[in-house]
């Protein structure tokens, strides 16, 4: 079985300067906001959408950044095929409000912060996702 899914690495200028968005999902790891595809939506609806859901955020998708694939084990379905698209998103509007149903919190980070965060208690298939959205707005990170 395959699945696809979109998100983003969402960012606001701010008055501390540029600010990243990171959620922590229901196992307590840090992530990016994403989701399943609807029947009739593009990939850059599906993403707009779940970050709008889990997040409160709207945004305007900027470029694409990545497309993650990996593999899970869903139990009555067996091996699912995962591939994630990835943008970079720019906040437009909305209020930051972490969607309680599937995500335990969201927040804005400096963008050293959101790296560090994403290092240590992120997944590892972010890593070059976020890697990316940093580089794109001007920051380098090792």
């Amino acid at each position: 079985m395959k699945e696809i899914s979109a998100g983003g690495v969402v960012y606001r200028k701010s008055a501390d300067g540029l600010e990243v968005q990171l959620i922590q999902d229901r196992y307590g790891k840090i992530t990016l906001p994403k989701g399943k595809m609807e029947p009739g939506e593009t990939i850059e609806e599906t993403a707009l959408r779940e970050i709008l859901e889990e997040t409160g955020i709207t945004g305007t998708i900027i470029a694409p950044l990545e497309t993650i694939h990996y593999q899970f084990h869903l139990t009555g379905v067996g091996t699912v095929d995962k591939e994630v698209h990835y943008y970079l998103v720019e906040a437009v509007g909305g209020t930051l409000q972490a969607q309680v149903e599937e995500i335990r919190g969201v927040e804005w980070l400096q963008p050293l912060e959101a790296w560090n965060q994403q290092k240590s208690s992120g997944y590892g298939n972010n890593d070059s996702v976020l890697h990316k959205a940093l580089k794109a707005l001007g920051y380098e990170v090792n």
